[in-house]
């Protein structure tokens, strides 16, 4: 099988990589993957085992429709996680999370559609639900994003959901719930945390930590989305959760403990603009239909999160000196 990666040089997207060709899914035995990135700020090479016979790396934009005419022909899959995500840059202008998360995957969506390209895995996220206060939100639940960036992927899900509808294109939708773990860019919240740990620097938590989200280990997401390219439904959306919920206060105290820290290291700020109270996805669908569990318990992937940036301040320090936290 030959696999299109959008956006593989970053977080999710090269854990993804390496997970396929180490041979950790039967299903991607002996598979080829092509990596297309433009290598914006958080991409990085650095994530990729470029010096592996089976990897092509391809530097390029989503919203290149010549790159992607010329590229998608021979390919048998795309695994779609090239995103713009961090929220508080979306609150800071949205156009390039329109651009990318929206133009993009439609651009990308077409040039599958007349490569003749077979299986379309869209990775999203739970935030399109915007906040939920009890209970978990199925798959059939109504979208009402409450920041741009949760707006933008609302808007590329439900394009990619048209896409099947209307052409019949083999489409599967994921949404995940919070991921943390290695090569994780230095701004979202526990490699921040813990790179700012680790350099005796304090820690900024938003309003009053009650925030609530659910934590999924990024190798258990990978295993979530190959599932879904196995043996997803055309058509259908599947949830890929971690089953952990805390609360950003508990978190903090958890990777306080881990980095040696004390409370004294946290600098309470306000909050975000139109910050989500609480997510919560519901997985029982791809645990019936696709025989998906989380494997890595909170307390063991943080600590061997912990223990990696611990092991590698030369793929992090870079990314803080230039600016990227």
């Amino acid at each position: 099988m030959q696999i299109l990666v959008t956006g593989g040089a970053g977080f999710i997207g090269s854990a993804y990589v390496r997970a396929v060709l180490n041979g950790d899914y039967a299903g991607a035995a002996g598979s080829s993957v092509t990596v297309l990135d433009s290598l914006s700020y958080s991409g990085n090479r650095a994530n990729l085992p470029l010096t592996d016979t089976r990897l092509r790396f391809v530097h390029g934009d989503i919203t290149d429709s010549g790159l992607l005419r010329d590229l998608l022909p021979g390919h048998d899959a795309i695994v779609h996680f090239a995103a713009e995500s961090h929220v508080d840059r979306s609150i800071e202008g949205a156009l390039p999370f329109v651009t990318t998360n929206v133009l993009g995957t439609q651009l990308l969506l077409d040039a599958a559609r007349d490569a003749g390209v077979g299986r379309f895995v869209h990775v999203s996220t739970d935030e399109v639900y915007g906040s939920i206060a009890e209970g978990s939100w199925t798959e059939t639940w109504p979208l009402s994003p409450n920041s741009p960036y949760a707006a933008s992927k609302a808007g590329s899900d439900l394009l990619a959901l048209a896409a099947h509808r209307t052409h019949g294109m083999d489409v599967v939708v994921t949404r995940c719930s919070n991921n943390y773990g290695p090569h994780q860019f230095p701004e979202k919240l526990i490699p921040l945390f813990v790179t700012n740990l680790l350099d005796g620097e304090p820690v900024p938590l938003y309003g009053d930590g009650g925030n609530i989200r659910d934590w999924l280990h990024v190798a258990d997401h990978c295993r979530g989305i190959q599932l879904a390219l196995e043996k997803g439904r055309p058509g259908e959306v599947y949830h890929i959760g971690g089953g952990t919920e805390l609360t950003n206060h508990d978190l903090t105290g958890r990777l306080l403990e881990a980095c040696g820290a004390d409370w004294d290291m946290v600098v309470p700020v306000a909050d975000r603009k139109g910050h989500d109270r609480r997510y919560s996805l519901d997985i029982t669908k791809i645990s019936e239909e696709l025989g998906y569990a989380p494997r890595i318990g909170l307390a063991d992937g943080l600590a061997s999160t912990v223990a990696w940036y611990r092991d590698h301040r030369d793929w992090w320090e870079p990314l803080k000196a230039r600016g990227g936290a």
